[in-house]
């Protein structure tokens, strides 16, 4: 913590350097894409695309994971991609999974998280029939879960694109939509190629 803590000291000295830069962002942001991801503290969107503040609009959740759309039913989650598709006019959305998720892990194992309720109910969310019960033992035992993760992080793409903005985005062609999979181990980024339904190096 001391280490993050210095750094944060010294932060404005080092902006200096970058203060026309900065003050633009003081009058607004224009970000070009919805970039949501894991909460996992190794998975970093800036440091994956070279981003700059400004670039990302970012929504990170346990999972990666995109709740259904509901009227009825508020969350933070849908009120940031509502936010950033029909208010900010982002140009283009990526769901990001990662291999060695703890999340889709515990799915894929059908791990006992009853300690964990919040969680536990978290992940009920994430379209467990698309990774529970799959019947393939190398799917549930491969260490980066990298099968999984991917079905995963598509199961989230389709929810994405029901949300009524991001329907509209696209049929406006105001809106792309892209799955990722970042190894965190080797620092690969795949992309979905749905003319083949595999994802490739970017």
């Amino acid at each position: 913590m001391q280490q993050l803590i210095a750094h944060a000291r010294s932060f404005e000295t080092r902006c200096a350097e970058r203060s026309e830069d900065l003050s633009r962002l003081a009058g607004g942001q224009s970000p070009q894409v919805l970039f949501i991801t894991c909460s996992d503290s190794r998975v970093v969107p800036s440091l994956i695309t070279g981003a700059v503040p400004g670039d990302l609009f970012e929504l990170r959740t346990a999972g990666n994971i995109v709740p259904r759309y509901s009227n009825e039913h508020p969350a933070g989650e849908t009120a940031t991609i509502e936010y950033a598709v029909s208010v900010l006019g982002v140009r283009h959305a990526v769901v990001c999974g990662h291999s060695h998720c703890g999340a889709v892990g515990a799915l894929v194992r059908d791990d006992d998280l009853r300690a964990v309720p919040a969680v536990r109910d978290w992940l009920d969310n994430a379209a467990p029939e698309r990774l529970r019960d799959s019947g393939d033992a190398a799917f549930a035992a491969s260490p980066d879960l990298a099968d999984a993760v991917q079905r995963h992080t598509l199961a989230q793409l389709e929810r994405l694109r029901a949300y009524p903005c991001v329907r509209e985005g696209i049929a406006a062609g105001q809106l792309s939509l892209d799955a990722w999979f970042y190894e965190v181990h080797t620092g690969a980024v795949r992309r979905h190629r749905p003319e083949t339904g595999t994802f490739q190096p970017l």
